[in-house]
């Protein structure tokens, strides 16, 4: 509403400043010229006098007639008709002048090479010439005010896309905490089964866990640094599932600041790769670095590859949706995300550009 207002307001101000400059300039350069003031303001009273009508043509269109007709379905004719009735109003002298006396003749034709019919050929003409410069205000009019309505339909149309970005990325984050709980849950079962006592250790992490899923992630931003304690953490628990046959290495060697970052934003990326990247049965891997390239944050997640059947297989899921769509809203332009595999290893990368800067 800010940017609208503020738009409708700097085409306002432009048209009082060039008008005020089409009425004063004639009777400044006279003034200039002659130094006569006298002489200025008689310039200024004729200036009026001839822009009147051409004026108040272009302020009854602009104000009134191209809003509530010409841009309104149903309603085009009577703008014609409204502006062909004030034409005829403001050239009623013009249409029936008063005739001429014989004496009136005389000094017309006098010393003058045609005749008094070319005269009114001529006045006619003059007249014509005057309508053809209404209308040009006319259509001036039209003109600025279409460029107001398409300036106010631009910002009318970007703070939908924001309202309706802003609902879709509330959508993601709440869809993305239901299913972040869901799968630490299902890996604290698991745990319960194979070492109770580590299971109890890891009910605290998980109460970590939780408070920042549930509270400090329902911001907007949270500071890199929290982040990645969240991930260190995840990663943790994650990792106490695994047997001696999985490897996992962590590297966060990322100098955080004060950098801020969408919350649960890579998590996604770490359930795939400890979902489709272990096997209890053969020798598997999972490792997961998080470094920073001049002033972009680079996040890199790799796992072996165990495809599952049917169509649970890696890269795919909701977060991994999410994940994608959430760095479109939050990051247009500014981010680079990569996955795919090379022979028997899946890798997974994000890079935030300038997000350390």
């Amino acid at each position: 509403m800010e940017k609208r207002d503020k738009s409708k307001s700097l085409i306002n101000l432009t048209q009082v400043l060039v008008w005020s400059f089409v009425i004063l300039m004639p009777a400044f350069l006279s003034w200039s010229i002659t130094g006569n003031t006298a002489n200025a303001v008689t310039v200024f009273k004729s200036t009026v006098r001839i822009m009147a009508p051409v004026l108040l043509l272009y302020l009854v269109n602009y104000f009134w007639l191209v809003p509530s007709f010409l841009f309104r379905e149903g309603r085009k004719k009577w703008f014609y008709i409204a502006n062909a009735a004030l034409i005829l109003m403001l050239n009623a002298r013009a249409f029936f002048p008063q005739p001429l006396t014989d004496e009136a003749k005389e000094q017309l034709t006098e010393g003058l090479p045609f005749a008094i019919n070319d005269i009114w050929a001529l006045y006619a003409g003059m007249v014509f010439v005057g309508i053809i410069v209404q209308c040009v205000f006319i259509l001036l009019a039209v003109g600025v005010r279409q460029i107001r309505r398409n300036n106010e339909l631009k910002v009318k149309i970007e703070e939908e896309k924001r309202k309706s970005a802003e609902a879709e990325l509330n959508w993601l984050k709440n869809q993305l905490n239901p299913h972040f709980l869901f799968n630490t849950l299902n890996n604290i079962s698991s745990l319960t089964q194979i070492d109770p006592d580590k299971a109890q250790e890891s009910i605290g992490q998980l109460s970590d866990l939780l408070r920042y899923a549930l509270y400090d992630s329902n911001k907007d931003l949270v500071p890199l640094s929290g982040e990645m304690e969240f991930m260190d953490n995840y990663i943790g628990l994650m990792s106490l599932r695994c047997n001696e046959m999985t490897t996992v290495v962590k590297d966060f060697s990322v100098q955080p600041g004060d950098a801020m970052v969408a919350p649960l934003l890579f998590i996604s990326l770490i359930e795939n790769a400890f979902k489709h990247g272990v096997n209890a049965r053969y020798p598997s891997f999972v490792r997961v670095r998080m470094s920073s390239e001049g002033n972009d944050l680079l996040f890199v997640c790799e796992n072996s590859v165990f495809e599952k059947s049917g169509t649970d297989h890696i890269g795919s899921g909701i977060g991994l949706e999410n994940l994608q769509r959430r760095l479109e809203l939050l990051y247009p332009g500014a981010f680079e995300y990569d996955s795919g595999t090379d022979g028997d290893t899946y890798t997974a990368s994000v890079r935030l550009k300038g997000l350390l800067s």
